[in-house]
């Protein structure tokens, strides 16, 4: 896979340098210093390149003159994020039928600045964590373990079984979320933009959520949509930490 940016790449140096498997350089990069110095403590390859050899890795996508090369994305178990999940108040977020490469991208970047969240995705009929993906995530896929399931449902079942409340975010007909107390430890289900939470999952939900809407015909895309509920997930963990309603 490959990582192209500034950001991207600055941050997988930071937090996991030993995926790099080579880096990319155009000749007087504003951060070369750092990026060599770097590169030698983990010992990484560097090619220093022209411009358009960049560029042409890239596909004609801005890549800020440096790109690396990476291992394939790393998976975590789903067992290991609903441990997270009980042992750390780290929230799963299960994704039902998204294909929009960008807004997974879109929510990665956004759970990773509110932290600390999860991302389950299905195997089939979902998008997956893709270098358009990663690119979009600007460095956020280094701060969200995400896990893939064969059975969404079953997964949501299990981790119900295990505890853990289960609230999906639906357009219209829910719980008002500025008026509705979570309980914790929580996971929040989001549906696809197109048809939503499938209705075999709502009917495994303890909470159906909706955002209200100034003009009710609109609705958010489910990036938009992650970060309003994951920040108002954050913000009644704390005041359930303080013991405020």
């Amino acid at each position: 896979m490959k990582l192209y940016g500034r950001n991207p790449v600055l941050e997988r140096l930071k937090t996991n340098p030993k995926s790099i498997l080579r880096l990319f350089i155009t000749p007087k990069h504003e951060e070369s210093a750092y990026l060599l110095r770097k590169a030698k403590k983990w010992r990484i390859p560097v090619a220093i390149v022209p411009p358009s050899k960049i560029q042409k890795m890239a596909r004609n996508l801005n890549a800020q003159g440096l790109l690396a090369e990476v291992e394939a994305f790393a998976y975590r178990s789903y067992d290991e994020l609903l441990d997270l999940a009980l042992g750390k108040s780290v929230t799963p977020v299960f994704l039902d039928g998204l294909n929009d490469p960008q807004n997974l991208g879109g929510i990665l970047r956004s759970l990773a600045c509110l932290g600390p969240f999860s991302l389950v995705l299905p195997t089939h009929h979902s998008v997956e964590v893709t270098e358009s993906v990663l690119r979009v995530a600007s460095g956020g896929d280094n701060f969200v373990p995400v896990a893939k399931v064969s059975n969404l449902n079953q997964a949501i079942k299990t981790a119900r079984d295990r505890g853990i409340w289960m609230a999906g975010a639906v357009v219209s007909g829910g719980q008002d979320i500025r008026t509705t107390k979570f309980i914790f430890p929580m996971g929040l289900v989001i549906g696809s933009e197109h048809k939503g939470i499938r209705d075999v999952i709502r009917r495994q939900l303890d909470a159906e959520l909706t955002l209200p809407m100034a003009h009710p015909r609109l609705s958010m895309n489910a990036a938009h949509a992650a970060t309003l509920f994951g920040y108002e997930i954050i913000r009644q963990r704390a005041c359930s930490l303080r013991g405020e309603e």
